[in-house]
């Protein structure tokens, strides 16, 4: 996503090294993970209409700018090349396989053979290519953050990535990002991109039959999928839900089956007692991020404020029934690169906090995130436990399009987000909030960047974890960002709907976990 160099080397000892949780060179076969399903029947499924619901943009990965969030639409329709499934594990799907050659500088993936796109064209290592160049040209900031050089099909089953330095996260960094989506070439040229867009045309489990963008996108079973006997389902839906609570209404009339990401703990029961709940394995730790690099947390004391005057606990006990437990550091006990106790880490303190407000004369903050009911009490707490220690903060609630152009302003002062992922070099990860580089960051630093960067870059998983913990570390010292608790989501679904993602825990890559479409079966 954001803007980012790896700068490590590795020597040739250490090229054959795994990916965490991907075996080097792949499989040469997917199996799947619910076993035989039962073909037949439709689901309909439910999607935040502030973030997976919305997809203002279209459904072309190269200019979808909602990117990973709307992460369900494009599995359906593209496929993936590689995914991830029960057991945190990172398996091919049209993909068979990588391997890192050149010092780490350059990853071959193999392609599945035999497979087509939906429309009948062959899906081989150019379409590829024209996807992977393509998408790097556009500005979406869902592009991976790769230090590429060139990507070229030495056959007509490879794809030659060759980067400019080592990249140890590339595969992990892929299931977040437009490469991972592959859309037919073909297609695209014949309708245009702006036809593309709401129409696309990929190697995946459905085609699109109709798209009203940000409120319902119908797919049907896709007959050239690769995978025979896959999807089960004949038809998928994804609807734009307004909150968890007409999400709740809707499933108990029957206008769905399934809602992906419900945030309410409150609510919980009341789904528990028709539909099956599953928790979602948490990644990513909410944080406040501060604009370092305008007033007023270009000084340390505000940042220190913020830390002191914001007890985590009490908020996680009050509004999220204590969840998940309190941490310290980018990553949620789930991925990869835990780190639980960070030393140095500036605990809460009122009196320490309110000590650094009177020294600053006062501290008023301007206080946004995105909108949905449960951030906006959580902005509340926040801002009620905020002013006991003398700080006044005003909040504003944006869209995701609206929270991205505050961004952009460069004006912006605090904002709730969400920091980190399932691999903390991936997606809305720690590279995304803290590299100097990211549109997204408040943090310019060239000390942090390079701890970011070699974290990235190493290829060894234990090299990955040392440059993690000193990155955490150096965040805590430097108060850049207060990290409060894993965000808790769930997903809900009719008792006769399975499927791994949807009814197991498989971990979330960005904020939700990434239902396996072509494995879901509602009998």
């Amino acid at each position: 996503m954001a803007a980012r160099r790896s700068l490590i080397g590795v020597s040739a000892a250490v090229v054959c090294a795994c990916v965490v949780f991907t075996a080097c060179g792949g499989s040469s076969s997917k199996s799947s993970t619910s076993g035989t399903g039962k073909a037949g029947g439709s689901l309909t499924v439910l999607e935040l209409g502030g973030y997976a619901g919305a997809w203002p943009a279209g459904l072309d990965p190269a200019t979808n700018t909602s990117g990973a969030a709307n992460q369900d639409q494009m599995n359906a329709i593209y496929g993936q090349l590689f995914q991830m499934t029960d057991g945190a594990k990172v398996i091919p799907d049209l993909a068979t396989g990588y391997s890192f050659k050149n010092g780490g500088k350059t990853v071959d993936i193999t392609l599945r053979t035999g497979v087509q796109f939906s429309d009948g064209t062959p899906f081989d290592a150019k379409a590829v290519v024209f996807n992977f160049q393509r998408d790097f040209a556009n500005p979406c900031t869902c592009k991976p953050t790769w230090p590429l050089d060139s990507v070229t099909a030495p056959d007509d089953h490879t794809v030659r990535i060759n980067l400019k330095a080592p990249d140890g996260a590339l595969i992990n960094q892929m299931l977040v990002a437009n490469v991972n989506w592959i859309a037919s070439p073909t297609a695209l040229k014949k309708m245009g991109e702006q036809a593309f867009k709401q129409k696309p045309v990929g190697a995946g489990p459905f085609t699109v039959v109709s798209n009203t963008p940000s409120s319902q996108l119908v797919l049907k079973k896709n007959p050239n999928y690769w995978d025979k006997g896959k999807p089960f389902l004949d038809q998928l839906t994804f609807k734009s839900a307004a909150n968890d609570e007409s999400a709740l209404e809707t499933m108990q009339a029957g206008g769905a089956q399934a809602y992906v990401g419900m945030a309410t703990p409150t609510l919980v029961d009341s789904f528990k007692s028709k539909f099956t709940v599953t928790r979602e394995p948490s990644t990513s730790p909410y944080n406040i991020q501060l604009n370092t690099s305008a007033p007023p947390f270009n000084d340390v004391k505000a940042r220190q404020a913020i830390y002191y005057a914001t007890d985590a606990k009490t908020i996680d006990d009050k509004l999220f029934q204590n969840q998940n437990p309190v941490v310290q550091s980018f990553t949620a006990p789930a991925g990869l690169f835990h780190q639980g106790t960070v030393p140095g880490y500036p605990t809460y303190d009122a009196a320490k906090a309110k000590a650094l407000v009177q020294q600053l004369g006062g501290l008023n903050v301007k206080f946004f995130t995105l909108r949905s009911p449960v951030n906006q009490d959580f902005m509340v707490a926040l801002q009620t436990m905020w002013k006991q220690a003398g700080i006044n903060a005003s909040i504003q609630l944006y869209s995701l399009s609206g929270l991205i152009q505050q961004f952009n302003t460069k004006k912006w002062q605090a904002a709730l987000q969400t920091a980190g992922a399932w691999d903390p070099a991936a997606g809305v990860g720690l590279g995304f909030r803290f590299l100097s580089l990211s549109p997204f960051s408040g943090v310019h630093d060239p000390k942090l960047d390079g701890l970011i960067n070699q974290g990235q870059g190493a290829i060894d998983p234990g090299q990955r974890k040392t440059f993690y913990d000193q990155a955490g570390q150096y965040i805590a010292q430097q108060a850049y960002s207060p990290f409060l608790f894993p965000l808790a989501n769930w997903n809900i679904a009719a008792k006769n709907v399975k499927g791994p993602g949807l009814t197991t825990g498989i971990p979330s890559i960005v904020v939700n976990t990434a239902p396996l479409w072509e494995e879901v079966t509602a009998h």
